[in-house]
């Protein structure tokens, strides 16, 4: 349901009757993963996606029958060999998806409202859906904030009773918000961790990762497009202030003129943090890559001839860096794509950056045999 959330919270503050078609599970290669949504309003609107077109329109109807019965229903997509009309995957994958109405008398659609409006406006929420379990809980909703308190409950509608379940399931939605993961839970019914109870899905809206561009020049302006498309909050900086100027710049979020190294020391990142280090002067490069190679961020790349790499690694030894910490710098930065220009040269610096956060290995795939959906590796639980 976040995934679309933007206009979804136009649709809840218009009053609007909608059913929401949200993946809860996927098997084999699926197109999109859990957390995807489609949904449609009462007179037949839908925005969104589940599948990529394969199953759009079976969705399309239960969202229909859902707004008509009032209920949320889980159904299983998957290809079928036997039938070849049947609907399902063309990629032989399999999909879960649950149908929820919200509906004027539905009992979370306030809870439903606050977390549309909180993802809109990027505040980091999350909110825990039952997907497996007794009928009378399914699609029932609990909203969980930053600091562990929510708003709903999966008692009886308008009890307002805080029970050992809301408390159970708070603290499992709040632990995949720490990592901004969207997953499953088991929890049982009685609020315990025993399996075989319900089945949580956990929808996590935490703002967009960082991508921190150091160096001014006219592949980071290449750059700052591709971590947009990305989906990145964009930030370019560098000492020089001729050079780092909102007309060069345009499209980045923020524009900083200020050493590297003290930006990066004095700026928020976290693990989901990108840096890319375009400056190849070692007077910038080294003490920044001297810090962000000590810090727990997702990747740091520079650019640079090999020559240049096997310089900066020695400058870099000679300051202390282990070879585990050097280990972790991507340098040159970029997959072998043949680039020359600033355009081709920002893709392949994306591609790479793609491929770690996913685990890819940067291979055709016509010459690969390895899975062209991967999954997302499984959170772990709050201590």
């Amino acid at each position: 349901m976040l995934d679309i959330a933007d206009e979804l919270a136009r649709w809840a503050e218009e009053g609007r009757a909608f059913a929401v078609a949200t993946v809860v599970a996927v098997g084999g290669s699926a197109p999109r993963g859990p957390g995807a949504a489609l949904a449609v309003d009462s007179a037949g609107r839908v925005i969104g996606s589940v599948s990529g077109g394969c199953v759009e329109g079976a969705v399309y109807d239960l969202c229909v029958q859902a707004l008509q019965d009032g209920g949320s229903v889980v159904q299983r997509f998957g290809y079928s060999d036997e039938d070849a009309f049947a609907v399902g995957l063309t990629c032989g994958g399999v999909l879960d998806i649950m149908v929820t109405p919200v509906g004027a008398d539905a009992p979370d659609r306030e809870v439903f409202r606050s977390a549309l409006s909180a993802a809109a406006s990027g505040e980091p929420r999350a909110l825990a859906r039952v997907v497996r379990g007794p009928a009378e809980l399914l699609g029932r909703a609990l909203l969980v904030h930053p600091d562990g308190s929510y708003e709903g409950s999966f008692g009886p509608p308008g009890d307002g009773g805080s029970t050992e379940l809301d408390g159970t399931a708070a603290a499992e939605a709040r632990a995949l918000l720490d990592v901004g993961r969207t997953g499953t839970v088991e929890i049982a019914e009685d609020g315990s961790h025993c399996l075989g109870g319900l089945t949580l899905l956990v929808e996590s809206k935490v703002p967009p990762p960082r991508m921190i561009v150091f160096g001014a020049i006219d592949f980071a302006a290449a750059l700052v497009r591709a971590g947009k498309f990305l989906g990145y909050h964009v930030t370019v900086c560098d000492a020089r202030p001729v050079f780092a100027t909102r007309a060069r710049f345009p499209e980045a979020d923020d524009l900083v003129v200020d050493w590297p190294h003290r930006y990066l020391r004095g700026t928020e990142t976290d693990a989901r943090t990108v840096l890319c280090v375009l400056t190849h002067d070692v007077k910038f490069d080294i003490p920044l890559l001297e810090q962000a190679l000590r810090m727990p961020v997702a990747f740091v790349g520079a650019m640079g001839s090999r020559r240049t790499h096997a310089d900066r690694a020695r400058r870099l030894r000679e300051a202390g860096l282990t070879e585990t910490e050097l280990s972790r710098l991507r340098s040159p930065i970029g997959l072998d794509l043949g680039a020359r220009t600033p355009e081709e040269t920002a893709l392949s610096i994306a591609a790479e950056i793609v491929a770690t956060r996913r685990g890819g290995t940067g291979t055709p795939l016509t010459t690969s045999d390895t899975p062209i959906h991967r999954r997302e590796p499984t959170p772990a639980k709050a201590a």
